[in-house]
């Protein structure tokens, strides 16, 4: 999570705990400090029922010699989600948030500038997404994808991509009307995601994916989508 003295990027999943590591990071940046290492107990420190405990590493960032990259949040750790990983992330294009819903769901192995984010609610996290973000929703569960697909229907964002056959994506489309999303917002999600001709293969998925992101299809067919409500 990037923190400047007026906004933030990004997120550690929210509450108590964020909170405190915006107001340290704000301090560290009045008092010109540029590196710091903290661990907070849950309950005992933040008052947070879930116990445990969480490190922080906190570091001065140089934005005038910084490229950035565009954020993209990855819903889902499984054989898509790591093939995506794996695609997108040399490319060096996009700041990659990978979520699921518990560690164990991540691989061992993973890109040294990706860091996997646990949410046991993820359309929870939804909201403190930059609104600028692309987001790619292939969960292990229909009902998360959908409460995402709500989730982020509520607020903007530049694309979103959902898994899916065009019998899952008709039944998400009457299923989201009915949560009270128009035809135009619903019309916003692109689903399938890739390139269909490619097949059904992660990795073939992965490089569709990563092609559209690239070439900015993705976000010009979610533009297309809100201006003329196409279905």
């Amino acid at each position: 999570m990037r923190v400047s003295a007026d906004g933030i990027e990004g997120t550690i999943g929210g509450g108590a705990l964020e909170w405190e590591a915006m107001r340290i990071a704000r301090q560290m940046l009045a008092r010109g400090e540029t590196e710091a290492r903290l661990t907070f107990p849950l309950g005992p420190a933040l008052g947070q029922c879930c116990g445990g405990s969480v490190t922080l590493t906190f570091s001065a960032v140089d934005n005038s010699s910084e490229t950035l990259r565009t954020p993209l949040w990855i819903w889902g750790a499984g054989h898509v989600g790591r093939a995506l990983v794996h695609t997108i992330s040399p490319l060096q294009e996009f700041d990659i948030t990978w979520i699921d819903t518990a560690r164990d769901r991540f691989p061992q192995d993973f890109p040294k500038d990706v860091a996997p984010t646990v949410a046991t609610d993820p359309p929870r996290l939804a909201p403190h997404a930059p609104l600028d973000a692309h987001h790619l929703v292939l969960t292990y569960s229909h009902d998360i994808d959908l409460a995402l697909c709500d989730s982020l229907l509520r607020r903007d964002f530049a694309s979103c991509g959902l898994i899916g056959s065009a019998t899952k994506w008709a039944r998400f489309r009457k299923r989201l009307a009915q949560l009270g999303h128009s035809d135009a917002q619903i019309s916003r999600i692109l689903c399938p995601i890739g390139d269909p001709s490619l097949g059904k293969h992660p990795q073939a998925i992965a490089i569709g994916v990563a092609a559209r992101l690239l070439d900015g299809q993705l976000l010009q067919e979610s533009a297309q989508a809100q201006t003329s409500g196409g279905t």
